[in-house]
């Protein structure tokens, strides 16, 4: 084989090397899962807890169907079966619970009730904000969202990182601020001073 050749050859080899090198590292990063967020609290596996507002209609009776919000021990007073549990038990949980209390007391042959979540928990922002306090949730709310509810930064805050205390978690976890990162309701976000 000729020297040229040989150049030829080797420089192919070089460039095809190259382009594997820097192709290999985005490939590998499209395989890897995205970080892990908080689930929005329309999927279906959202649970009820305290100072959710919830909506029970019960079709065909109005008198029975309405708005009532989950008291601290996680209770609902409704209209002639009284005190039903709803912390902990999803939306159509629920309606199934109260559905076999109208029937099981001989309220109604064969009810029809639903529920869904009108009013979510509101959420806690302390720390470097302008106006740390509890805010009422909304659906989809991602961090950024929650700063800006609360008069955005000061000029002290840590705007890359802040920390979530989810419900149910002993300990605050640190979290990107960024508008991937969503916000459950019921959550405690800090928001630290930057490091100089």
């Amino acid at each position: 084989m000729s020297v040229q050749r040989q150049v030829r050859t080797s420089s192919v080899v070089a460039f095809a090397a190259a382009v594997l090198l820097a192709v290999a590292p985005s490939a590998v990063a499209a395989d890897q899962p995205p970080a892990p967020s908080a689930a929005s609290p329309t999927a279906a596996g959202y649970h009820l807890d305290v100072g959710d507002k919830v909506k029970v209609t019960v079709y065909g009776e109005d008198d029975l169907s309405g708005e009532f919000v989950i008291d601290g021990v996680g209770n609902v007073g409704l209209p002639m079966i009284g005190v039903t549990h709803a912390a902990g038990l999803t939306t159509d949980e629920f309606a199934t619970s109260v559905q076999t209390k109208l029937k099981d007391g001989h309220f109604l042959v064969n009810p029809r009730v639903s529920a869904e979540v009108t009013n979510y928990r509101p959420f806690t922002i302390l720390g470097e904000v302008n106006k740390p306090g509890e805010y009422p949730y909304e659906n989809g709310m991602s961090i950024l969202n929650a700063v800006a509810v609360a008069g955005g930064w000061t000029y002290r805050a840590d705007e890359n990182t802040v920390y979530v205390r989810r419900k149910g978690q002993p300990h605050e976890q640190p979290v990107s601020a960024d508008e991937k990162t969503l916000v459950s309701p019921g959550d405690t976000i800090r928001v630290s001073e930057r490091v100089f």
